[in-house]
Formats: structure tokens, sequence, C-alpha cells
């Protein structure tokens, strides 16, 4: 099939403006119900130290999307650094589906050259493994934490079984892919793709994913300090890669409700207040999720409309 009779993702405007507007509302019930001084917290995101933490945020998206470069480069896809980081950062506007899948879609979306869908599958599954990986090894700090300190048991009483569901399953599909590992990959083509994306270059897409997300991490515990929270900052890297393991585990859209119980939870569980956890929450998903899609819209609407790079036709 040639790229041209290739089928074009559609743009699911509708149901992105219920998520958003669904997401909008649960987070404003939330600050000014149950939030630490709503106002005040939320004038975090214009302040000196927030600009700080949202420009590490971005750091993440540009090191993701370095990475990303790389990798559609092993299919024969070269962008200069800013083209390339602006389809990427387009494909972001598709976060808030279930997995993230929608993000698959980055490839697909080429107005020259589009990838076959095996190919862009292949790079989108390749993505997830190296951000579960570094995630998994960013969660060590927050383990320790309660192991050491046997602080879960003064966590709210569901915590404790979440996270041992989401431990066991995450084990439990390691297992599964180990075991039918063969299978899998005569089974599913863009499986193999990612595993030989994986093999290229390992060192560098590990080096540049723990940096994305260590980066995340630091911009978590500046709103931490911020909101009077005195964490350090490998244990609020850790409570935040925690939250985002068991968000992708949820299989909800961009992991939502998930992400934020967990993240909620480790933060009263260390001593923060019901309202300051859930002010740091908001906080933190604002600037790493929300931010992030916004920018992806205006990438997408830019390259689509204006550099003609995108095509949804």
């Amino acid at each position: 099939m040639s790229p041209e009779a290739r089928p074009r993702p559609r743009l699911p405007v509708k149901q992105l403006l219920l998520v958003l507007g669904g997401v909008a509302t649960a987070y404003a019930a939330a600050l000014l119900f149950w939030g630490e001084r709503p106002q005040a917290s939320l004038s975090f995101l214009w302040s000196w130290t927030g600009l700080q933490a949202a420009g590490l945020c971005l750091l993440n998206y540009a090191l993701r999307g370095l990475r990303w470069r790389l990798w559609m480069a092993h299919y024969g896809r070269y962008f200069g650094m800013l083209q390339g980081l602006r389809l990427y950062l387009a494909g972001y506007a598709f976060t808030p589906t279930p997995g993230n899948v929608g993000e698959a879609v980055r490839g697909l979306m080429l107005a020259r050259q589009p990838l076959s869908a095996g190919q862009s599958l292949a790079i989108f599954g390749a993505e997830r493994l190296a951000d579960l990986l570094c995630l998994l090894l960013l969660c060590l700090p927050a383990v320790a934490w309660g192991l050491g300190q046997g602080a879960l048991r003064t966590a709210p009483p569901w915590l404790p079984g979440l996270l041992a569901a989401g431990a066991l399953a995450a084990l439990g599909l390691l297992a599964v892919m180990i075991r039918f590992r063969l299978a899998l990959l005569r089974r599913f083509a863009w499986l193999e793709g990612a595993w030989r994306c994986l093999a290229l270059r390992p060192w560098a897409w590990f080096g540049l994913t723990l940096a994305a997300w260590a980066a995340q991490g630091v911009a978590v515990w500046l709103i931490c300090r911020d909101m009077n929270v005195s964490l350090e900052v490998l244990l609020a890297t850790g409570f935040y890669a925690a939250a985002m393991v068991a968000g992708a585990l949820s299989a909800l859209p961009a992991g939502l409700g998930g992400t934020e119980a967990v993240l909620t939870g480790l933060l009263v569980a260390y001593s923060a207040t019901p309202g300051q956890a859930l002010s740091i929450t908001v906080l933190t998903r604002l600037l790493t999720l929300w931010l992030a899609v916004a920018i992806g819209l205006v990438a997408l609407l830019y390259s689509a409309a204006i550099r003609k790079e995108i095509s949804f036709r």
C-alpha cells in the first residue's frame, strides 16, 4: 500500500474537549474543596519556582523528543532538531487516551513519508518500555523509604493494596513477556520492531529517558518545597515515578485517577496534610501532563495548518 493510500488518523476533537473539560472541573473542585489555599497554590504556576519547574518539564519533553528522532532515523525518517521536536510534541495532543496509545499516531500523521502502522507501533512500544524501565529504577528510593520506615502502615488503607496490586501486575506482565517472548514476537510484528529499536544505541536512549524523568522528579520536589513539604529530591522523584507507574498500569487515559490517587496517598503517608498533598498533586499534573497536552495541540495545529507537515486525510 502506498503512503498516500494508508489510512490517516482522525483528530478526536470532541473526545479531547470532553476529557479536558472533565479534568479541569475535577481539578478545580478538588482544589476548592480540599486543597491547601487554592489561590496561593495556583499562583505557584507563575512564580519563579513554578517557572523553574515548568522548565524542567520542558526539558523532559525535549529529551524524549531526541529519543524519538533517534528511532525515527532507524526507519529512514530524518528531521532537523526543531522540526523533529515539533513533530514529537504534536503527538502529545493525543496523550489523554487509554494507556497513552493515541501517541502511537505520531509517525502516521506525517504528510510526507509516513510510517507504516507496524513501524509507528514499534516506536511507541519502545517508548513505553523505555519509560517503564527508567520509572521503575526511579521508584527505588520510594520503595526503600516505605520498607525502611514502615511508612505504608500509616498510609490510607487502600494505598498498600493498590501498590501491591500494581507490583504484582508489573511482575506478572514481565513474566509473561519472558515466558512467551518468541510467540509474542511472532504474533506481534510491532513488538519485534520495538525490541530492535531498543537494541539501537541502548545507552543513548537509556540516558535520555532516565534524565528526562529525573527532571520531572526534580520539578515535583520544587513543588513540594514551595508547599512546605520537606521531601528529599530522590524521594520526591521516587514518589512521582511510583505514581506514574501506577497510572500506566491502570490503562486509563493519561493515567487519570490512578496517578493522582497514588501520589496523594504517598505524600500523606510521608507527613503532608491532605490539603497539601492534593495541591501538590494537582500542580504536578498541570505541569507534567497538561502543559504537554497544551503544547502538543499548538504544535499539532501549527504543523498541520501552517507547515503542512502533518495530514489527517
